[in-house]
């Protein structure tokens, strides 16, 4: 098979975007999409927690939002083979009402009084959005774009090459206190207090607070084509810093305070069976444009 194409949010043509919101609300219909919700709360694992923490705060951030896209790009594709994950650009499209907050595809941002998403495909009233896996009991989606009662700002591009240029994936200790590493200035856990704290990745979900807040964010679709934005983000720093790898290469040891904790390169990243080290290439299943 060839491999297909995701392309710009900006890029997408009426019928692309149609197909998309389809996909996604048929798989929400069927069940399907909300395992995808459960499975992120489960690997959702701080590293002031005990155990492994495939998801967040750890080298494994990048490989297994990767893995996770795919498997939502597969669900989309069985309904519907010709669609894919676009990606939105938070570095140009820093409005609140550019793409991707369009009434034709994400809708826009939340009412005043309580927050819910009112436009759109996934309003709560239009009966096909109800969110039924949380950490809090709403049933709508909410949003709050930009933060209104203490505005912040979307990362820039400069915030986003401060990441791209340092060469090393990541280092010990492997976690969101590192202050080196792609990994970690690409997912955003900074020092001090407050908005300068939320670098990249997870600025952007302060940006857009509302459901995108926590562990069960993915219950905003917008969730996708953030993440896909930062998977390319992951093939430019590939090919910007040729021959740089994964890191870290071998588990820690049985001493370290990592042991057991963090996902090594050949190592398997739950609940796959697919490993950081087989993830690092994808340019036979997808591109982007």
């Amino acid at each position: 098979m060839a491999a297909y194409t995701r392309k710009n949010v900006t890029r997408l043509t009426r019928t692309e975007k149609r197909r998309f919101v389809n996909a996604l609300l048929e798989i929400k219909r069927r069940g399907e999409y909300d395992d995808f919700v459960r499975t992120h709360v489960a690997h959702f694992t701080a590293d002031g927690e005990n155990g492994l923490r495939p998801a967040h705060m750890a080298p494994s951030f990048l490989p297994w939002h990767r893995k996770f896209l795919l498997e939502l790009e597969r669900a989309l594709r069985r309904v519907d083979s010709s669609v894919t994950v676009p990606y939105w650009d938070w570095t140009r499209d820093r409005t609140v009402t550019s793409a991707p907050w369009s009434a034709d595809l994400m809708g826009g941002d939340g009412r005043r009084s309580d927050r819910r998403v009112t436009t759109g495909p996934f309003a709560y009233a239009h009966g096909g959005w109800t969110l039924k896996e949380g950490v809090t009991d709403g049933q709508f989606l909410t949003r709050d774009l930009g933060r209104s009662r203490e505005p912040i700002q979307l990362p820039t591009k400069n915030e986003l090459e401060w990441a791209l240029k340092d060469p090393v994936y990541d280092v010990a200790p492997w976690d969101s206190t590192v202050s080196r590493g792609f990994r970690n200035k690409l997912e955003g856990w900074g020092t001090g207090r407050g908005s300068v704290s939320w670098r990249n990745h997870n600025r952007v979900h302060r940006w857009i607070g509302g459901a995108m807040l926590g562990a069960a964010s993915v219950n905003d679709p917008v969730f996708w084509l953030h993440h896909a934005f930062l998977d390319l983000q992951w093939s430019r720093w590939q090919s910007r810093h040729r021959g740089a790898r994964y890191l870290p290469a071998s588990p820690p040891g049985p001493g370290d305070e990592q042991y057991g904790r963090i996902v090594a390169r050949h190592q398997e990243l739950p609940p796959w069976d697919v490993t950081p080290d087989s993830l690092e290439d994808v340019s036979r299943i997808y591109r982007y444009a």
